[in-house]
């Protein structure tokens, strides 16, 4: 498996007091067996892991959305299990089964002060490689990021599980620098983590 790196989005300026750029992708990849997958038709999960219920409930719909423009049966995490149930992957589990979903995409921030090196060996670690290894692992170690300064970097993964499969298709992660704030990030990553879901055959174009 070889680490790729995709070409850096043009980045865009706004009139603030720091500069502020799109995300942009440093590390993807892609499982072997991404290609026997396909989610385009199917019922699949919009989900964004953090404490922050305003940008989880707002980024779900957001990817929620885009994803339905592109063929999917997509649904947002919250409307599918009370909060307190999404917090232990051994409940959370009992209602994606009951949802009967195929696929499930993720968000999750993470701070600039805990960088973590991404590379093949995390993505196929027991923290990653499946999807209820990773749901325990997030929640245990979700980051509440508050105000943003100046020349902060905000990294959030991006990762694509198969339920059924219960394995890690996809992952990827971005960074941004000093965005205005997190929900915008989300907002623009979920753009860009669409179009990759299209690039990888995962969805419709």
């Amino acid at each position: 498996m070889k680490r790729l790196l995709l070409t850096t989005l043009p980045a865009t300026i706004v009139t603030v007091a720091v500069l502020s750029a799109a995300p942009e992708f440093k590390s993807v990849w892609k499982s072997p067996d991404a290609a026997q997958v396909s989610f385009a038709g199917k019922k699949v999960a919009a989900l964004v892991i953090t404490q922050d219920d305003s940008l989880r409930i707002a980024g779900e719909e957001s990817l929620a959305r885009e994803l339905i423009a592109r063929g999917m049966q997509a649904v947002p995490t919250y409307r599918m299990a009370p909060k307190e149930e999404l917090q232990s992957a051994e409940r959370a589990r009992v209602w994606f089964e009951k949802a009967n979903v195929e696929g499930v995409i993720a968000l999750r921030p993470v701070s600039s002060e805990k960088r973590i090196a991404y590379n093949d060996s995390l993505w196929m670690s027991p923290s990653y490689n499946t999807f209820w290894g990773y749901y325990g692992y997030s929640y245990s170690s979700v980051v509440v990021i508050g105000g943003v300064d100046r020349d902060t970097v905000v990294t959030v993964e991006t990762l694509i599980f198969s339920v059924p499969r219960n394995q890690l298709m996809w992952a990827a992660a971005s960074e941004t620098r000093n965005p205005k704030n997190l929900q915008k990030v989300v907002e623009d990553l979920v753009k860009e983590s669409v179009k990759e879901l299209q690039k990888q055959g995962l969805a419709r174009k």
